[in-house]
């Protein structure tokens, strides 16, 4: 069997962050982030910094761990954006999901408080189908060090082809930071081999050419064109199910096509082409 299309996602090196700096010049550049995966600019003024409120901002975007990217944007640095966007005081935080903005506050809040302000927008961006995974900026001066012992026990699963113990491994991973982007793709990997083990080929795809609209179907079919490298026709046909189907049979549907997104790599031209022709889908 060809699993070339399973791309697992790499740990984050030593050192890496999920916080940037923009100015006039990078914007717009890093704004197209936004067509990928959620950000949250960070509007502030180099004049009077805030560093208690910047490190609760860039602690909650590391431990969301590419969930989404925080921007930082310092105003008096960037006359032209603050210009444009009509800023009128700072710190202003703001999400961004396909370009478009959204104020989420205004002020500085606990952390709390900023925490489900956040969670709100990653809620309405997996809505639409962006479950992109930001990537992180890397400290060069970070020591590179060697493997993460956190995954010693899936690692030793997947090598001895125990894909349902790979599963229960990767969620204990889960359970203790939700937000380990790591250990979700390793998860939706290892589930995709539990649910493929017993499929007959020829069976499934009769039952798929049979109703489009066969939810059961066609998830089995798209997992089977998934684990031999047909990415594109397994998308496809899970966004024509999604079409032809309303209520928990839909977002079944969706749900797994999010999960298959993570499977394949939620950078590839592939999945971004798909969650555009999601989002058309479902409105």
């Amino acid at each position: 069997m060809d699993l070339s299309a399973l791309k697992p996602t790499p740990p984050p090196p030593p050192g890496a962050s999920w916080v940037v700096e923009a100015d006039d010049q990078s914007f717009e550049q890093v704004l197209g982030l936004s067509m990928q995966h959620p950000l949250v600019l960070e509007f502030w003024s180099s004049r009077a910094p805030d560093p208690q409120f910047a490190g609760v901002l860039t602690d909650l975007a590391n431990e969301a761990a590419g969930a989404y990217l925080l921007v930082r944007v310092d105003v008096d640095r960037a006359p032209t954006i603050a210009q444009a966007l009509q800023i009128q005081s700072v710190p202003l935080v703001v999400g961004v999901i396909a370009g478009q903005l959204a104020p989420l506050f205004q002020g500085t809040t606990d952390k709390a408080t900023a925490k489900t302000a956040i969670d709100q927008l990653l809620q309405v961006a997996a809505s639409n189908g962006l479950s992109g995974r930001a990537q992180p900026v890397v400290d060069p001066t970070a020591d590179a060090g060697g493997p993460d012992p956190r995954f010693d026990a899936a690692d030793a699963a997947l090598q001895q082809g125990d894909f349902a113990q790979a599963v229960v491994e990767f969620d204990k991973l889960l359970a203790a930071n939700p937000a380990d982007a790591e250990a979700a793709a390793g998860k939706a990997q290892a589930s995709l081999m539990v649910r493929i083990a017993d499929l007959d080929a020829a069976e499934t795809k009769a039952k798929a050419d049979a109703d489009a609209a066969d939810v059961d179907a066609q998830l089995a079919m798209a997992d089977l064109e998934i684990a031999t490298g047909r990415v594109v026709p397994a998308f496809d046909r899970i966004i024509e199910a999604i079409r032809l189907t309303s209520g928990k049979e839909r977002d079944r549907a969706r749900k797994r096509l999010l999960e298959l997104f993570e499977t394949v790599g939620a950078n590839e031209p592939a999945v971004l082409k798909a969650r555009r022709d999601l989002t058309t889908a479902l409105f």
